[in-house]
């Protein structure tokens, strides 16, 4: 599995499996087969309400824990919360995660924030991330970060390529982790004509040739499923490169454009809604 080393030496997988909108049935079942086929990353959150599913899927693989690179997220009504990481890798089953988010700028980000650098501190998170940060909080927070975080991750494809951003990110050495990356079922991304062509030359469908850009832009994908053999076909695709001329044909597709606009009133919501850990919830992105 080919990885990313991250600012902190840490190395990550370009691709892992995605678990948002996946009930903690499907979660299970597809984080289990997705290790069993080679995946060595998995993402959840707090809001998605299925960490104990995932922390299911992983032991029921076979999988060494210290070979799963396990990601999740605090949710806004966890960030003052003493005991949330505690909480969270109770859920998970384990005794420390990979990588912990702070899941939005909403509420007391910052005592959020404060809660990662804590886990850093004491072994319960080998890395740390922000979610859905703009460059505007990202500016607010490293005035006050005693630790740059090692990951962000937000909406990332062919039409918004964060390129904005990027500047921030790559001042610090901070990676990118992409959703939405095939265009959250919007099929005009998918049907773009160069991804047909590239995908007729390399022997790839065109989900596949997106995920590949997302690799060669230095993406960490993570692509969720519950169908088996789309998380196996997502995987696939280390075994051809796009040229910087392909690359090039694609980057004309940016169109600056989002496909989640979450605005200041969501905001709000977020901090004031708690997730009900006990059965399915709100899977807010």
């Amino acid at each position: 599995m080919q990885t990313i080393k991250l600012n902190n030496g840490i190395e990550c997988p370009y691709i892992g499996l995605g678990t948002f909108m996946l009930s903690p049935a499907d979660a299970q079942n597809s984080t289990r087969e997705a290790l069993k086929m080679g995946y060595r990353l998995i993402d959840t959150a707090n809001a998605y309400v299925n960490e104990r599913a995932v922390g299911r899927g992983i032991r029921e693989s076979g999988i060494d824990r210290k070979e799963v690179f396990l990601s999740t997220k605090l949710w806004p009504s966890e960030y003052e919360n003493p005991n949330a990481v505690d909480q969270t890798l109770e859920r998970l089953g384990v005794d420390y995660v990979d990588l912990l988010y702070i899941h939005q700028p909403a509420g007391n980000w910052l005592a959020g924030y404060r809660q990662l650098e804590k886990a850093l501190r004491d072994g319960k998170a080998r890395s740390i991330g922000i979610s859905n940060f703009e460059r505007k909080y990202i500016e607010e927070l490293e005035t006050k970060w005693e630790t740059a975080p090692q990951f962000i991750q937000v909406e990332a494809h062919p039409y918004f390529t964060q390129k904005d951003l990027r500047v921030t990110l790559d001042k610090y050495g901070i990676k990118l982790m992409s959703w939405y990356p095939l265009g959250h079922g919007d099929k005009s991304l998918i049907q773009e004509p160069v991804f047909a062509e590239l995908g007729k030359k390399y022997g790839k469908t065109s989900a596949q040739v997106i995920l590949r850009w997302h690799v060669q832009m230095g993406f960490v994908v993570i692509p969720g499923s519950k169908n088996v053999d789309h998380i196996k076909d997502n995987l696939n695709i280390m075994d051809f490169e796009l040229t910087s001329d392909e690359m090039a044909e694609i980057a004309k597709l940016d169109k600056g454009e989002r496909y989640y606009h979450r605005t200041e009133e969501q905001l709000v919501q977020f901090a004031a809604w708690k997730p009900d850990f006990e059965k399915v919830g709100s899977r807010s992105r």
